[in-house]
């Protein structure tokens, strides 16, 4: 670790650890480089042979031996070419597989982030990690990588072989390519640091894309058009500036290999020119080190293009590991201390419970008994902590202080996947998938049938409403449920809650935005599916409270009242001010904000 960051070599050490697959591409590309370098290599030396031993022999033209020469480098090159492509064709595989397992995983990580650490990341920013960041470590694997193993290993043989020849100059090729070394790295350092810039500035500005096109609608409505733009336009301005910046340094890598190169070359002819005779190189032996020269500034010139490349890539395989770092904020219970629910409707025991976003408490030291079965709706105005609340009985997040029992089974303690299935949330939004309405309805339990889709929407009440559906359940939604109005989005929501058959139902403001079409439809419904569970409803409407069993109100974090609605009217405290202000007509202001 530096001060700006991993290494390099921390970052490589790192993604070998969470992907394996990756270190077994980079031994196989090693064994391709190995035998692929030595292939090459031995071309010169038959040029060698085939110059002195068959051109230039003591006797006149050797054409046996120059037959024989000839042959066998031509069998060497198509041998080492064929099967250096079948090679690469094979480690590609591996490397793909790595690379595809390192995309699901890192969508897998921000899907599971908490509520709060997607609250603080922008959206743009997590979809950048996924797909842009991996996307750099692709193209790298595509070129890159096979580069930077074939082409040094190469240059490895190439000198290595020129110290057999004439160990004179390949000390000068040596000390010529040496001096670009210091350079090569100063470059590649403030190159990898650069490109950490720009995949950050990327993803600030996929992010306020993002915002500002989901947004459009809003911001036409309220006139920020031009600030909007000018916003982004200076987002877009950082991300030129990034980029520019960071391209001043491959256009000077370009230069270096240019220069060090022809240094080397020009270098080996000097001192052949002056010393050749005298150190016992014939002709052949300097054709084939002139040729070994070639062969080193060839992979010399296309590593410093591949050092572009692998600065980016590293910027953005780190930007993947870090997501993939990030502190499980709901970690799975230990195997021996796993609690199960029992079937069936369950019940809610919360004891204690606090929870503070950063320094700003929501709940404080709640206690609260539900029977299994009973129908809760939960009041209370903006910011009381209901929503929290409920929340936390999906383990969306977990408390600071407190418990929370389901069927007497500590929540922190039951693994995701029964969690998952015995407790189910419609959100306020009714978010759908970009799919026919009974593929939506399909997901909300895997191995469900067609005839359970169906005895699902009959249990409802809802097989009307979906017939008149332009096509019924093949009825065909957009990104989000476009095409559906927000209050029929949820009902597609609530019928995909039914066919999981869970014991916990929790409905987020799922009846806050219903037109007077769907609004009997949804009550209806929601009379149905409560007989058979335990319900929870954030209570935006006050004809939502009554009639539920119980009704529990919020206030500053805190359980001020509950009961029947009723008990809490003849109580005369907080509900039955609100509940007065509305039945006079004059509440509507404060209803919203139950």
């Amino acid at each position: 670790m530096t001060a700006d960051g991993p290494t390099a070599l921390g970052i490589i050490h790192r993604g070998f650890e969470i992907s394996p697959g990756f270190k077994r591409a980079t031994i196989l590309f090693a064994i391709v480089g190995v035998f692929e370098a030595a292939g090459r290599v031995a071309v010169p030396v038959l040029f060698q042979l085939i110059i002195d031993r068959g051109l230039l022999a003591p006797g006149g033209i050797e054409t046996r031996t120059l037959t024989r020469l000839l042959a066998t480098a031509v069998a060497v090159i198509l041998v080492v070419t064929i099967a250096a492509l079948a090679a690469e064709l094979a480690v590609l595989r591996v490397a793909e597989k790595a690379l595809s397992r390192l995309r699901v995983k890192t969508l897998r990580r921000a899907i599971d982030l908490s509520p709060a650490q997607h609250a603080d990341e922008r959206r743009g920013d997590l979809v950048s990690r996924v797909t842009g960041d991996v996307d750099t470590v692709a193209r790298f694997l595509d070129w890159g990588a096979y580069s930077w193993i074939v082409d040094s290993s190469v240059a490895v043989g190439a000198v290595a072989v020129m110290y057999v020849y004439s160990w004179q100059l390949a000390v000068v090729v040596t000390l010529s390519f040496a001096a670009m070394l210091p350079i090569l790295r100063l470059i590649q350092g403030r190159q990898r640091r650069g490109y950490s810039v720009v995949r950050d500035r990327t993803a600030r500005l996929l992010g306020e894309v993002s915002e500002t096109i989901g947004g459009a609608a809003v911001i036409r409505g309220l006139g920020h058009s031009e600030a909007s733009l000018q916003a982004l336009d200076g987002t877009i301005d950082e991300q030129y500036r990034a980029q520019v910046d960071v391209n001043r340094y491959s256009a000077v890598l370009f230069t270096v290999s240019d220069i060090f190169g022809t240094l080397a070359l020009s270098a080996v002819i000097v001192v052949v020119s002056f010393w050749g005779p005298g150190w016992g190189l014939d002709p052949g032996k300097v054709i084939a080190f002139l040729f070994l020269v070639q062969l080193v500034i060839g992979p010399v010139s296309e590593l410093t293009e591949v050092i572009d490349q692998t600065s980016l890539a590293l910027a953005g395989w780190r930007r993947s590991l870090e997501l993939l770092d990030r502190p499980d904020s709901l970690p799975e219970p230990d195997p021996d201390l796993i609690e199960v629910m029992p079937d069936g409707a369950l019940t809610i025991d919360v004891d204690r419970l606090t929870f503070a976003y950063t320094d700003h408490l929501v709940l404080d030291r709640v206690d609260l008994h539900i029977p299994a079965g009973t129908s809760v709706a939960v009041v209370g105005a903006t910011g009381s902590g209901k929503t929290t609340f409920v929340r936390l009985l999906c383990r969306l997040a977990d408390p600071d202080e407190g418990t929370v029992r389901l069927g007497g089974a500590d929540l922190r303690r039951v693994p995701s996947p029964e969690r998952r299935e015995r407790v189910r949330m419609v959100p306020q939004d009714g978010f759908l998938f970009a799919t026919t309405v009974h593929d939506n309805i399909l997901r909300g339990r895997d191995g469900a049938t067609d005839s359970d889709v169906d005895a699902a929407i009959d249990r409802l009440g809802l097989r009307d409403w979906i017939d008149h559906l332009p096509d019924g359940l093949t009825t065909v939604l957009g990104p989000g449920g476009e095409g559906l109005s927000v209050g029929e989005r949820q009902l597609v929501a609530l019928i995909r809650a039914q066919l999981a058959d869970p014991g916990l139902l929790v409905l987020d403001e799922a009846t806050s935005s219903l037109d007077p079409v769907t609004e009997k439809a949804m009550s209806d419904a929601l009379d149905r599916i409560s007989r058979e569970r335990t319900t929870i409803s954030v209570a935006h409407r006050l004809s939502t409270a009554e009639r539920a069993d119980m009704i529990v109100v919020f206030d500053h974090g805190r359980i001020v009242e509950s009961g029947s609605h009723p008990d809490l009217v003849a109580l005369g405290g907080r509900y039955a001010g609100l509940h007065r202000a509305w039945q006079r007509g004059t509440g509507s202001t404060e209803d919203r904000t139950l």
